[in-house]
């Protein structure tokens, strides 16, 4: 089944591997020695854009209007403030969707989570999170004035996408929200600054970057509920679409379910996933995929151009090979590796 955002962007530079890829040879560690020093030059804030706006919601605000403002504004994501505390409260991600979405799905009509959403506070999110047995979120911030080494560092080992920039007044102790900083904004920063390419020359068949091993993928016809229920057993955010051949057909992401939460739509979720992939948007910007032998230099080539959450590593024939996530990349920068 042909869909119109099928992989469409590739970072190349030349034929694929068609082989996994071996242990990282001695170069990773130059790598990692000159990109640690590069990070310890500069701190989170320096990350930040000249101009930029932080959108804070509070606790007692209600899901469906955060939902709303998520979207209107184009993001996945906000810091969450206790007005009461006057303290900072965590995130709001997808995966609080996923989990109200999972809830919904095994212990609600239809009626009554409508019914439900419409008076629910983003603070009794936590009690549904409670109900379905998922953990309690990690409560991570940083101080804006930490080196960049330190929040990759954090980032690498927490497996977060994004952490809040937190600054507390010495005196009082009082914080202030000062932005939210993210993984694929850490990257882009060093693809704009980062000078020293030649060490980023090595391909991916020799630095052992992603996974390549029993990767979850789904066909055409997988139910949307199977495929969010994956996201939560196996604690990733992207399930590549393949046919009967292996060949990668398209992606489906942990921010499409934002559209299933945002429409209210809890009794389409045993639709094929094909259909829900129909219905994206029509400025969706497709998959991203790259080769063995293409380069971190290649890769930062793309993040620099385009907006990138993860790359799909597939053959000549584009069938699947493996899946490099931005948490892979930047754990391969400060040399931090996760536990087997």
């Amino acid at each position: 089944m042909a869909t119109t955002d099928t992989p469409s962007q590739h970072s190349s530079d030349g034929d694929s591997l068609n082989a996994s890829p071996p242990p990282p040879s001695d170069q990773a560690c130059d790598i990692q020695q000159v990109m640690c020093s590069f990070l310890k030059q500069h701190t989170a804030y320096d990350v930040l854009p000249v101009s930029y706006r932080v959108i804070v919601f509070d606790t007692h605000l209600l899901v469906k209007k955060a939902l709303g403002a998520l979207v209107q504004n184009g993001i996945v994501s906000a810091p969450l403030w206790d007005s009461t505390s006057q303290k900072f409260a965590g995130m709001l991600t997808v995966a609080d969707f996923i989990n109200l979405i999972q809830y919904y799905y095994t212990h609600s009509s239809v009626e009554e989570a409508l019914r439900d959403i419409e008076k629910c506070e983003l603070a009794h999110l936590r009690q549904v999170e409670k109900q379905i047995g998922a953990p309690a979120p990690q409560l991570l911030y940083m101080d804006p004035m930490a080196s960049l080494y330190d929040t990759c560092q954090l980032l690498a080992k927490s497996r977060a996408h994004r952490v809040p920039l937190l600054d507390k007044e010495s005196g009082t102790g009082m914080e202030m929200i000062v932005s939210v900083i993210t993984q694929y904004r850490i990257l882009k920063f060093i693809a704009v600054n980062f000078q020293e390419s030649h060490v980023l020359r090595q391909p991916l068949s020799e630095l052992k970057i992603g996974t390549y091993k029993n990767i979850a993928t789904a066909t055409m016809a997988t139910p949307v509920i199977q495929i969010i229920n994956t996201f939560v057993d196996q604690n990733i955010s992207a399930v590549p679409i393949v046919d009967d051949q292996g060949i990668v057909l398209n992606v489906y992401e942990t921010i499409d379910v934002m559209s299933i939460a945002k429409a209210g739509k809890y009794n389409q979720l045993d639709i094929p996933v094909g259909e829900a992939l129909a219905a994206r948007p029509k400025n969706y910007p497709g998959v991203h995929t790259c080769r063995l032998n293409d380069t971190l230099h290649s890769i930062f080539r793309t993040i620099r151009k385009q907006r990138v959450y993860r790359l799909i590593v597939v053959d000549e024939d584009n069938k699947l090979v493996g899946i490099v996530s931005l948490s892979n990349i930047l754990g391969h920068l400060v040399g931090y590796k996760k536990d087997e």
